[in-house]
């Protein structure tokens, strides 16, 4: 039986991070009832089918609430928080004394809507001098975030509520979302007779259904069909010369490059037609807005880098940028998105941007005798074990460390390789926030109260970051005692001036900010909103750095007062609030010197190579491509690991064309082996007439060992990165290509 009230929180599954309503049952222990959130400034009512089910992460029945340590032969043994406290820093303390802190590796730092303990990691890697950091982000999107940065000095969105055509590139929004309301915007745009709405993808997906252009393009060759595309607006002169005169740098050289790009070539090489391939590109380039949206598809795939900066060659050469229904950069807390460049890495010399290694080079930089190699890691709400490719060279590189430690909630794939796991508290048991936020002129920001005490056991990571500095000895003398002084004794106004004035004896002190925010000013916050503390920070950086966004969005105040508010404002607005609004002319004001760079010359060469080029991706030994990691109905990242949470497709079937299979004598529901270079997997066998030929595909999330209640474990479906390759991966970023997998299928 549920209570009555109902609690505002938000999803976790995808970044658009809905917001909620749900009812707890009577005892206050469980997730009764769900429903979308109308007051959410974003998602305004709207919710999808796997929200619906999100109680199975909560509840999950291998959550950890203990401090565990690896025992010789690899079981794990129950210790208590002082004794794995004062062994994991002492571990840590002496890789740094011996090797140096940048033998220290961190990854993690958030997942979907868990982004505060990147923030308090923040502090404890500082103390280590830890230099080497990655995220999921580091295998998905940081290929866009270079080209973008190089071109616009920020992360371009589309806005799709507006726009008059509107463009899927290796994206189903049906299934993945990534843009706000997602399905009711599909449908608004599939039923205007004013509007088109074109699909990109091998496959015919749920989103394709509802397309009026949907190019069936061959797996791994977007960069053609693109190329092509481009070449059709060149030559028949769609493209605004005068728009392009005013904004942009570089437009000759990128012309010039495309003037003799045989589009006939292209489109045979990317198995589109060719008069749909030219058909497609005088809609964009005859349309009076247009939005664009590439993911995973492209992103997790060969030429990505190439691919995302082709596509915005697509629409900035027709001037879609910075009116409505085109492109945009937000203004947001946060800086996701910045793809500067920032040195190389220290094994292999593979290229930094954002500050993230690339994914697939990691564990090569421990398996070697380099000097500096990594020798320690620090993983934190994330399993890369699973979630990144070569799970079975992933699982020796973590056990030839010198030490590693997994901060999570669950005893993840990653956790059962590591020396110590701490438990932490869910994301449903602490204030959290929602970082993924890209909407405009209104943008707006979501921070959650806890729905649940904390399990017994659990510590928060603002907690354990905490207690891992004190017992390194690493907090400044006094500082915390200073702070706390001053609020108790003239309360906000005198704690602002007392962290200002300290911060300007001692700028190292900021290192350390967000857990003495946690320590302090988190004590005289709302009741379980403690972990919220560190958005003080970020709060009065907004305030002092964008007065007229926040002002735009009905904050006022003089001075640090403006801060303040923000801040109060943050963290007692249950369904979030708009943290910016802006009018388009603001947009310019974040692109460097006002003009668009077009010519990015290493692209444009690959670009003019491409047509000169005959791709070769499968072979012999494995003739198909495997899509490894699909979105579907019930599919997510990892930190579901209940397999009972999915209505649909329970197993994780590989989808393969009917004619694939009859080739190999497979029918529907039969059983084979899915073989790749690097290994193998049992798979159930679904017959899908909407699959591309010489392409199968497997779903994201599956493949996990869960420990139900009772103490039993299973598997459930094939665990995609068995397979695939940390070879695979794209020249520029290092992300990988799990999209085109070569692979063999074999009846069983």
């Amino acid at each position: 039986m549920a209570t009555d009230a109902w609690q505002a929180t938000a999803c976790i599954l995808c970044t658009c991070n809905c917001g909620l309503k749900v009812q707890l049952n009577a005892e206050g222990t469980d997730i009764a009832r769900i429903k979308g959130d109308a007051d959410h400034p974003a998602s305004q009512g709207y919710v999808c089918n796997k929200a619906s089910r999100i109680s199975y992460y909560q509840h999950g029945a291998d959550r950890i609430s203990s401090p565990k340590r690896r025992r010789a032969d690899g079981t794990y043994e129950v210790i208590d928080w002082p004794t794995a406290i004062a062994e994991i820093s002492e571990r840590l303390r002496t890789v740094r004394d011996t090797h140096g802190g940048d033998k220290i590796f961190y990854y993690g730092g958030g997942g979907q809507g868990n982004h505060l303990p990147g923030a308090y990691a923040r502090s404890t890697l500082s103390a280590l001098g830890v230099r080497w950091r990655s995220n999921a982000l580091a295998q998905e999107k940081t290929g866009e975030f270079w080209v973008a940065q190089r071109m616009f000095g920020g992360w371009p969105h589309g806005d799709f509520e507006h726009a008059e055509v509107a463009v899927f590139l290796g994206k189903n929004p049906w299934q993945s979302h990534g843009v706000q309301r997602a399905r009711a915007t599909l449908r608004e745009i599939s039923k205007d007779p004013n509007r088109t709405l074109i699909v990109i993808d091998p496959r015919r997906t749920e989103t394709a259904d509802l397309a009026d252009i949907h190019l069936a393009v061959r797996p791994g060759r977007d960069a053609w069909l693109l190329a092509g595309m481009i070449a059709v607006l060149v030559q028949e002169d769609l493209i605004d010369h005068p728009w392009l005169a005013d904004h942009t740098r570089g437009a000759a050289a990128v012309i010039d490059t495309f003037r003799t790009v045989d589009v006939g070539n292209c489109a045979a090489v990317c198995g589109v037609d060719a008069e749909a391939l030219r058909t497609t590109a005088r809609c964009i380039g005859r349309a009076i807005s247009v939005a664009v949206l590439e993911d995973l598809g492209v992103q997790m795939n060969r030429n990505s880098t190439l691919v995302s900066y082709l596509q915005r060659l697509l629409w900035v050469l027709t001037g879609n940028f910075a009116r409505p229904g085109t492109h945009y950069t937000a203004r947001g807390l946060g800086g996701i998105g910045n793809g500067a460049e920032r040195g190389r890495s220290p094994v292999l010399g593979e290229r930094i941007i954002a500050g993230l290694v690339p994914c697939n080079i990691i564990p090569d930089e421990v398996l070697c005798d380099h000097p500096n190699r990594y020798r320690a890691m620090i993983i934190e709400s994330a399993n890369p074990v699973h979630s990144l490719a070569d799970s079975a060279k992933w699982r020796r590189a973590m056990r030839a460390l010198d030490f590693s430690v997994v901060i999570d909630v669950a005893m993840t794939e990653t956790a059962r390789q590591a020396d110590y796991v701490l438990p932490a508290t869910s994301q449903y048991e602490k204030a959290e926030a929602t970082f993924f936020n890209f909407e405009f002129p209104d943008n707006f920001f979501h921070v959650r109260a806890p729905l649940f005490a904390p399990r017994n056991g659990a510590l928060n990571e603002a907690e354990i970051h905490y207690l891992l500095l004190e017992a390194l000895g690493a907090l400044p003398a006094g500082v915390e005692e200073a702070l706390n002084r001053a609020l108790d004794e003239g309360g906000r106004e005198a704690f602002q001036a007392r962290v200002f004035t300290l911060l300007a004896e001692q700028p190292t002190l900021a290192d350390f900010a967000p857990v003495l925010l946690y320590r302090t000013l988190g004590r005289t916050l709302p009741e379980g909103m403690r972990n919220a503390a560190t958005l003080w920070a970020l709060a009065h950086q907004h305030a002092l750095g964008h007065r007229e966004s926040l002002e735009g969005a009905g904050f006022s105040g003089e001075g640090m007062d403006l801060g303040e508010a923000f801040f109060d404002a943050l963290i007692s607005s249950p369904s979030g609030l708009v943290v910016s609004s802006e009018g388009w002319d603001s947009v310019w004001a974040r692109v460097p010197g006002g003009q668009i760079e077009l010519a990015l010359p290493e692209l444009l060469a690959d670009a003019h190579a491409l047509t000169r080029t005959q791709p070769e991706e499968t072979s012999a030994d494995y003739p198909l491509l495997l899509a490894a990691g699909e979105r579907r109905s019930f599919t997510a990242n990892t930190i579901i690991r209940d397999p009972e949470w999915r209505r649909k497709d329970g197993e994780g079937a590989l989808r393969m064309h009917p004619e694939d299979a009859a080739r190999i004598n497979l029918g529907e529901r039969s059983q084979a082996r899915v073989i790749s270079a690097g290994g193998s997997a049992q798979v159930t066998v679904e017959l899908d007439e909407r699959m591309h030929r010489g392409h199968v595909s497997l779903p994201n999330g599956m493949g996990l060992s869960y420990t139900h209640a009772d103490g039993t474990a299973r598997i459930v479906g094939a665990a995609p990165n068995e397979l695939t390759s940390t070879d695979l991966r794209d020249a520029y970023a290092g992300t990988p290509w799990h999209k085109t997998v070569p692979v063999r299928v074999e009846a069983l």
